[in-house]
């Protein structure tokens, strides 16, 4: 439910003409004389190209020069193999950087001052004031999500849900008043605590519209809202599988259908 803002708050040319048989006969002429000259060189030689007279020359020729294009092969090899074992090897990486990545995607633990933020379902007798539905008194998933993404947009370095590490993958769901994050069941209150400037973070819930709206009911029908900071948040490391799936059409699907 999304909860809504106060108050209800190549041809030729036909002129051509024809080629007189005295011309053909003189091109044809000096083709002929053309190509007896050229075989008459190739024969003597004095076209200054190799043509081997037999067979045996050739095959001699072709394999002097193969033994000696593999020498050349093998000595170009060998100079890569030097050049590599002289390379130096990957540099090491560097442990802060290792260190940043794992808190970035939630495989290390982390620790520090930040903010612990509760979120929790109104009194079931308050559904008397005027015009309160029983969706009114109830923690939306959209209500978290307000907060949890106000906190990332403040700085946040780490956060968790519940006491579970939220990374980029996670997803919750709310039906009702039970929410199911990780394969897990939770019921409220709702806590959410997130490692960074304390500052910073309370300054990005109060320019958050979503958060705001979401005090807006507190004021109205009083659902649960507490802010404290903390000094020494510890924040486990994610445990769980982080491999994405797809989904996929079952076998003999046709999508175009």
């Amino acid at each position: 439910m999304t909860r809504p803002a106060l108050p209800r708050l190549l041809r030729l040319p036909s002129s051509a003409g024809r080629v007189r048989p005295a011309v053909t006969v003189a091109v044809v002429a000096a083709l002929a004389g053309i190509m007896f000259t050229a075989s008459a060189q190739l024969a003597s030689g004095t076209s200054g190209l190799r043509h081997p007279t037999d067979l045996a020359d050739l095959v001699s020729g072709e394999t002097a020069r193969v033994d000696r294009l593999t020498a050349e092969a093998e000595k170009l090899r060998t100079q890569v193999d030097e050049l590599a074992a002289s390379a130096p090897g990957p540099a090491a990486e560097d442990p802060a950087a290792v260190e940043r990545e794992g808190v970035a995607v939630g495989t290390v633990a982390v620790g520090g001052p930040g903010l612990r933020v509760q979120l929790d379902d109104a009194p079931p007798s308050n559904i008397s004031i005027p015009g309160v539905g029983v969706d009114d008194l109830v923690v939306h998933q959209q209500d978290i999500q307000h907060v949890i993404n106000a906190l990332w947009a403040g700085g946040a370095e780490a956060m968790t849900l519940q006491g579970e590490r939220v990374i980029m993958t996670s997803a919750f769901r709310c039906s009702g008043n039970i929410l199911t994050l990780h394969g897990k069941v939770f019921s409220p209150p709702y806590v959410i605590e997130a490692v960074g400037d304390p500052a910073a973070l309370r300054a990005a819930l109060r320019a958050a519209p979503g958060v705001q709206r979401y005090i807006e009911w507190v004021n109205t029908v009083g659902l649960g809202w507490n802010v404290r900071e903390a000094d020494d948040l510890e924040l486990p490391a994610y445990t769980g599988s982080t491999e994405l799936r797809f989904a996929q059409l079952p076998e003999g699907t046709d999508p175009l259908r």
